[in-house]
């Protein structure tokens, strides 16, 4: 599967000199840990809720603090054909939890560990229905071998 078919609407952030506090509200506001910085259709880099974390942790002053100073600008990336696996592996060794998707260089979303974890909990959803069925399957055929000795035909 590919990744177009989960990923969602990327979380973006025109101006890099926000300050964390404004970042930190517009998260909060969007529901999501992470902001695309963006300079026009260009990503310069990525903020996310750990970076503001390791502001807090690094004693620096939230209001003052600019989103330039602390966001990453080497962003991992994926192409539009992309695999669920081939995402979730860069997530992995990349130590990501959001993933933006390009075509074309552009931005078309972003694939993250919530949406990731969407897909499995399907994919669990439908084996736990296929174990069902299979277990439905052995309990008749068991029953019908019963009858048989029983000498019962169906």
């Amino acid at each position: 599967m590919k990744i177009t078919n989960v990923m969602t609407h990327a979380a973006v952030l025109q101006d890099h000199g926000e300050s964390l506090v404004d970042a930190a509200k517009r998260m909060c506001e969007e529901k999501t840990g992470y902001l695309l910085v963006l300079e026009g259709d260009g990503m310069l880099g990525i903020i996310t809720e750990r970076d503001i974390l390791q502001a807090v942790a690094d004693g620096k002053p939230l209001d003052a603090t600019k989103v330039k100073d602390v966001m990453k600008t080497d962003v991992v990336t994926a192409h539009a054909s992309t695999t669920l696996r081939e995402a979730a592996k860069l997530m992995t060794e990349h130590w990501i939890r959001h993933l933006p998707v390009v075509d074309g260089g552009k931005l078309v979303g972003v694939i993250s560990q919530r949406d990731l974890a969407g897909v499995l909990s399907g994919a669990l959803n439908e084996a736990d229905a296929l174990n069902r069925l299979i277990e439905a399957s052995e309990h008749a055929r068991e029953e019908r071998l019963h009858r048989i000795e029983k000498g019962a035909w169906d």
